[in-house]
């Protein structure tokens, strides 16, 4: 069926606009993100700015048909999970705020009651950001190289992503495929490197903060304690934070991913606040480092809502 335009309709408004709570919000907004970004309007009855923003957001939400989502989130009715995203950095001081989720993180958010046009820019910008506005047959070359990547031909990947970048220097995914690629050839200076020099208009893209928090763990990994030694200090004292840290980091090293998750959170249950937060903080970098709709990083990240929001 055609519209009047003679366009596809779009998607049910039921189906591109929710309610958000503490239940859902692992699944409407982390888990919905990693297929299509999703606006998050921080809301409340009695803020009057709200009520003239909403239905704009709508609207723009609507008008893409699909091409993003939309969850709202009414701060009095969801108090503890707005104190949970604050205490993650989030900030809900004031009303309304709107975050754009994508791939499982915040991209990017304004505060206050803005014009139509900012409104619209937003959305063209998330839009554009999912790989919406076409590119002229780029994204499958970058398809190719994380295939080449993925098969160990790291060399052969950094070349292809390197002449992605010469068409499209803001390219985010050849980017941040760059970098990964010289992080598995071994040239984590290069990487380094790479990532001083990132152009502004795409520092903050996912792609390029997966690579920087793979860097991040490689680092450490280079400064990994024996595995062996590590897990003896933690079987003899459990409540040694230290040890339990240090022994996750040298479990990643190993590739024991899932494993070095458990660790972070078993820190997390025995002292939320242990150094300011570096479990959570550690746990973060881990997920962020990981492909978007990783099975780990999903359990993982429904584990951490789980002890976050108790």
């Amino acid at each position: 069926m055609l519209e009047l335009d003679g366009t596809q309709p779009g998607p049910a408004a039921g189906d591109l606009i929710k309610d958000g709570t503490e239940e859902n919000f692992m699944a409407e907004v982390i888990e919905a993100s990693q297929q299509v970004p999703i606006v998050v309007d921080f809301w409340a009855t009695w803020c009057g700015p709200c009520k003239t923003l909403g239905p704009q957001l709508e609207a723009a939400v609507t008008a893409a048909k699909g091409k993003v989502k939309m969850v709202k989130v009414d701060v009095d009715a969801n108090a503890r999970l707005a104190q949970a995203l604050a205490q993650q950095g989030l900030p809900l001081q004031s009303i309304p705020t709107v975050v754009a989720f994508w791939q499982g993180r915040p991209v990017d958010m304004f505060q206050g009651a803005v014009p139509q046009s900012q409104i619209k820019t937003f959305i063209d910008k998330l839009v554009g950001l999912a790989g919406g506005g076409g590119d002229g047959g780029l994204a499958e070359a970058v398809e190719a190289a994380e295939e080449m990547l993925t098969q160990g031909a790291a060399a052969d990947a950094a070349q292809t992503f390197a002449a992605i970048l010469g068409e499209d220097p803001e390219n985010a995914a050849a980017f941040g495929g760059l970098v990964r690629a010289h992080l598995a050839i071994g040239e984590a200076d290069r990487a380094e490197a790479l990532l001083a020099n990132v152009p502004d208009a795409i520092a903050t893209a996912p792609e390029v903060e997966a690579a920087r928090a793979q860097l991040d763990l490689a680092r450490q990994a280079a400064n990994a304690g024996p595995l062996p030694d590590l897990s003896a200090a933690v079987e003899a004292d459990p409540a040694n934070m230290q040890a339990r840290f240090d022994y996750a980091v040298a479990l990643h090293a190993t590739g024991d991913v899932e494993e070095a998750i458990e660790q972070l959170l078993d820190i997390l249950r025995r002292d939320r606040d242990w150094k300011e937060g570096a479990a959570k903080e550690q746990l973060f970098t881990i997920f962020e480092a990981l492909k978007p709709g990783d099975p780990v990083a999903l359990k993982g990240r429904r584990k951490l809502s789980s002890l976050l929001f108790a």
